[in-house]
């Protein structure tokens, strides 16, 4: 039965009320685009860390041989979701795995949402047979004219997350509906992604929806905003045009992506597989400085590869 599900009341006898266990997952894989990457919480060596790896570091703390693969790649289209995270990240048999996808497509100027939910629903159903927990999310918008301009497409793609968690007994974190996190002050330069805090909070978010102990209120309001200046405001928005908005236009223009050419940070593109990495030290540190993780020879000599059959 699904993490989410509930038995029926039986009035003939009802147990006493006792603290639930907190769950315990030995793996987890994230599949995805840049908002489970990470982008833009920005470590010193130039990567991203975001909440998919504060997730794991949070949950390799509290299990002992915990293993993780990411494999969301910035830019990717669902299709492209579907047709290259889904089926390496099911043979890893993980525990936990978490989806989110579709926002790339919806926020184009053109979109068909049936066939972005289509292909939604494919990758889910890749997905749920192979974990004993998928998480689905309602992603966070940010609050200005583009939310707005495309609102009624995401949510029509959210009511359809929501469908796809009934069929599959999957959890879905309703970020969307979380006001702080249509807050600009979560929101990186760029005002596509998350900053530190903002995937700090995604990552409190998915944590408690896992049903572990809360730690802290990801959905506390932040203080009220003081208003730059005209000045300052009218650098911020040609500093964003320069070094964001044009790229990307740029890019849509000549059909490019930001993700063209690169892989998962968990995905060897040699062996066309994806891997688990696991801690290097107690405690877990940085998801960058983990190892990969070397699956033990089964007792008939075969390797455990920790794959689902």
């Amino acid at each position: 039965m699904p993490m989410n599900a509930t038995h029926p009341e039986n009035p003939e006898h009802t147990a006493p009320d006792r603290p639930a266990e907190a769950p315990v997952f030995t793996s987890f894989v994230a599949v995805g685009d840049s908002f489970t990457e990470g982008m833009s919480d920005l470590l010193p060596d130039g990567s991203y860390r975001g909440w998919a790896d504060l997730l794991a570091t949070r949950l390799a703390a509290r299990t002992p041989g915990f293993r993780y693969a990411n494999l969301a790649v910035r830019g990717k289209l669902i299709g492209q979701i579907a047709d290259e995270q889904a089926a390496p990240a099911a043979a890893l048999g993980a525990d936990l795995v978490t989806l989110v996808g579709g926002l790339n497509d919806v926020l184009r100027p053109k979109c068909d949402v049936g066939l972005v939910c289509d292909r939604l629903a494919e990758t889910a159903e890749r997905l749920a047979p192979s974990c004993r927990q998928l998480v689905l999310m309602r992603s966070p918008g940010r609050r200005g004219p583009v939310l707005e301009r495309f609102r009624p497409r995401m949510e029509r793609l959210f009511g359809f997350v929501d469908e796809l968690a009934e069929r599959h007994g999957a959890l879905v974190v309703d970020l969307f509906g979380a006001e702080v996190l249509g807050d600009s002050r979560l929101w990186a330069e760029d005002r596509l992604h998350l900053n530190a805090e903002g995937h700090r909070r995604v990552a409190e978010a998915v944590w408690q929806a896992l049903g572990l102990p809360t730690e802290s209120d990801w959905r506390r309001p932040l203080p009220p905003a003081v208003r730059p200046g005209w000045a300052t405001r009218r650098s911020s928005d040609l500093r964003f045009a320069r070094e964001h908005l044009g790229p990307w236009i740029g890019r849509r223009l000549t059909g490019r992506s930001s993700g063209d050419g690169r892989a998962g940070a968990h995905f060897s593109t040699a062996l066309g597989e994806a891997y688990f990495v696991t801690p290097a030290a107690d405690p877990p540190g940085c998801v960058t400085g983990w190892q990969r993780w070397a699956a033990a020879p089964a007792a008939d000599g075969t390797s455990d590869s920790g794959r689902s059959s």
